[in-house]
C-alpha cells in the first residue's frame, strides 16, 4: 500500500470518527482549534488564547480568522470563557 493509499484511508477514518463525534458542522479552522484546545486542557485545567494561537494546528490561521472561530465555539459551547480568570482562558467541553 502507498504512503498516499495510507493517507487516504486514515483521512477517511478521521472524517468518520468527526461525524459519529457531531463535528461534522464545525469548519476546519473551528475544529483545529477545538482539537488543539483539548491537547492544551489535558495539562491544564482551561486554556488561554496565546497558547491556542501557538499550537501547530493552528498557527498558520490568520488572527481575525482565529478568532472568529473561536467566537463560534463558544457561541456553540464547545468552549465555555473561564468565569474565575479574566479574558481569554477557556474549558474545553469534552465530547461524549
Amino acid at each position: 500500500m502507498s504512503e498516499i493509499s495510507k493517507l487516504t484511508k486514515l483521512r477517511k477514518m478521521m472524517l468518520e470518527m468527526e461525524r459519529s463525534l457531531g463535528l461534522q458542522d464545525l469548519s476546519a479552522v473551528e475544529r483545529d482549534i477545538y482539537y488543539a484546545a483539548i491537547e492544551l486542557s489535558n495539562t491544564l485545567n482551561s486554556v488561554k488564547t496565546i497558547n491556542l494561537l501557538d499550537h501547530t494546528l493552528v498557527v498558520r490561521v490568520s488572527r481575525p480568522t482565529f478568532f472568529r472561530a473561536l467566537k463560534s465555539l463558544v457561541a456553540r459551547g464547545y468552549l465555555i470563557p473561564a468565569q474565575e480568570t479574566r479574558r481569554g482562558q477557556y474549558i474545553v467541553k469534552p465530547l461524549d
